[in-house]
């Protein structure tokens, strides 16, 4: 199956399904649930990293890349997953953090011992003759970027968590063993890979301040410089390139249009597509994510339509999604989850699907699972929740305001237990979770969805049009109604078919007239969440999403 048919399911490993009573998610719960998920009819599964870590940052933080953290079982129990996986059709896409390891990584621990081998690992530099830091670059998560390599006078780089230490791509030696590390994983019958903050390998041997910490100009520095692209291409070539069938994502943080296409543009021979995140910005004030305005609708499309117009022209591909691991949950940020919950979450799958590039699907959101609203901050295990409400509070903000901010930013939202039914703990697990489960989830659970709920048979009927329909799959974009208020608009085209794509973002009815190319002609519903018929006018209803095939004329 080519690459424009297929779907993939993300999966949180230690909030999808416990089976040991640990209260947390392990494979054997996976295994479990496969059915579940073949039901839905996706063609991969990306896992979260289950290596050994110290869970400093939810397991990117990992100790040992080629082997399984015990609490979520062993290797036998990967190897089963695998094999039942396939058995189903379904293949496993894993998470690579190659930019950084935990600071408890071999690597480091030996750096640190003093062996001058593993010390050219990383990023190891003296203070300043002023004795400040050697830059002044900030952590991703909070506060400087360095920090004292042990007891000695050096200094190590972390992009992340003072507990990731960044990888120094320039030694061959890394990148040799950094191969070897997405071997090992192809040889167990991986199918996939997803690479974590990947454009961001590319820092210069010579190192130097920025002009304003924090800054996009600081992210200049360390983010889709050129060697990026001349290191991710001579990784496909001694790893994942020599198997035409595998699957691979970039996570590209702060990219831009003509790097993605040169990192998913087939003759480049780098990655199968990216994800690129502007358009999850739309709700930032002043670039900054940690505030809570409205979203930006006009904003969100014109982001939407650049990347869609700008990949397609040049070849590049996209990974479509609305949720991830990082976000919180599209449907209590872009809708109504109270008063619309179905009509905002299959709006939000309509668009996402109904795009140019591979659809995701994060876990929970077949179901219509949302933020869960905490109360305590003591509820929040996210580092960088808690490294934020300190530096909120630091800037002056109250408690409630913090809190309010964080209810609605923290990737925590999106990492809740998987709700599976209506027992204590939703079915996820007979212990105490390792977080909370969202207090909605007699209401929102698998059981009561695949019973009576109307959301996962939507993403079903998604899945199977983007198998039967080319103009989805393989179709041209171009978008519509960029500047309506509340509509969002475009067109595929394969071959003389047209699909006609419509989404109401907002409460109450609004009424369209429709381009007069659609005008007078025959269509088919194909798919909506409402009662709209083609007509030259139209009136869509609260959250309503609809699309329409036109055949060749």
């Amino acid at each position: 199956m080519r690459l424009s048919k297929k779907v993939v399911y993300q999966l949180y490993p230690k909030s999808f399904k416990d089976t040991t009573g640990n209260g947390m998610g392990d494979l054997r719960g996976i295994i479990e649930k496969l059915d579940y998920l073949a039901g839905l009819g996706i063609d991969l599964i990306w896992l979260n990293p289950f290596y050994p870590s110290p869970q400093h940052d939810n397991g990117y933080d990992i100790s040992d890349y080629c082997a399984i953290d015990p609490a979520f079982g062993t290797m036998a129990d990967f190897e089963e997953l695998v094999a039942e996986a396939d058995k189903r059709g379904i293949g496993l896409m894993l998470d690579m953090v190659l930019n950084h390891v935990s600071t408890e990584h071999e690597w480091f621990k030996k750096a640190l011992a003093g062996d001058p081998k593993y010390q050219a690992y990383f990023y190891l530099r003296p203070a300043k003759a002023d004795g400040s830091l050697p830059t002044n670059w900030e952590s991703k998560f909070g506060g400087p970027a360095w920090e004292r390599f042990g007891d000695s006078d050096l200094y190590y780089l972390h992009l992340y968590d003072v507990t990731q230490a960044d990888l120094n791509w320039h030694n061959p030696k890394v990148r040799q063993e950094l191969h070897q590390v997405v071997n090992f994983w192809r040889q167990k019958g991986v199918k996939g890979f997803r690479f974590d903050v990947l454009n961001v390998i590319g820092k210069s041997e010579e190192l130097v301040d920025s002009q304003a910490p924090g800054s996009s100009q600081e992210k200049s520095l360390y983010t889709d410089t050129p060697i990026v692209h001349t290191w991710i291409r001579e990784l496909n070539q001694a790893t994942f390139g020599q198997d035409q069938e595998i699957v691979t994502v970039g996570e590209m943080s702060s990219t831009t249009i003509e790097n993605g296409i040169s990192y998913t543009n087939p003759k480049d021979q780098e990655l199968s597509m990216i994800f690129s995140f502007h358009h999850l910005k739309v709700d930032y004030e002043n670039g900054e994510k940690w505030s809570n305005p409205a979203f930006d609708f006009l904003e969100l499309k014109r982001i939407l339509d650049e990347w869609q117009t700008g990949m397609s022209d040049g070849q590049g591909w996209n990974a479509l999604f609305f949720n991830n691991h990082d976000q919180p949950r599209s449907n209590s940020r872009f809708g109504d989850v109270l008063n619309y919950p179905y009509q905002t979450q299959t709006l939000l799958a309509t668009v996402t699907h109904l795009l140019r590039g591979t659809p995701y699907i994060y876990q929970g959101e077949e179901i219509g699972m949302t933020n869960p609203g905490y109360q305590e901050l003591a509820q929040y295990n996210d580092v960088e929740t808690h490294n934020n409400y300190q530096i909120m509070r630091e800037k002056g903000y109250s408690h409630e305001k913090a809190m309010t901010i964080i209810q609605a930013k923290s990737r925590d939202n999106s990492r809740t237990p998987m709700q599976w039914d209506g027992t204590a703990h939703a079915g996820f697990t007979k212990a105490t979770p390792w977080l909370e489960v969202a207090a909605n989830y007699p209401t929102i659970n698998v059981e009561k969805e695949l019973a009576e709920g109307k959301i996962y048979a939507y993403y079903q009927e998604l899945i199977r049009l983007r198998k039967d329909y080319d103009v989805i799959s393989d179709g041209t974009y171009s978008g519509l109604f960029l500047d309506h208020p509340s509509i969002m608009g475009f067109v595929r085209e394969y071959e003389g078919q047209q699909l006609l794509v419509l989404g109401h973002f907002y409460d109450g009815n609004v009424e369209i007239e429709l381009p007069q190319a659609f005008r007078g002609r025959t269509a088919t519903k194909l798919i909506g969440n409402g009662p709209v018929q083609y007509a030259e006018g139209l009136t869509l209803g609260p959250y309503e999403a609809v699309a329409f095939l036109f055949e060749a004329e």
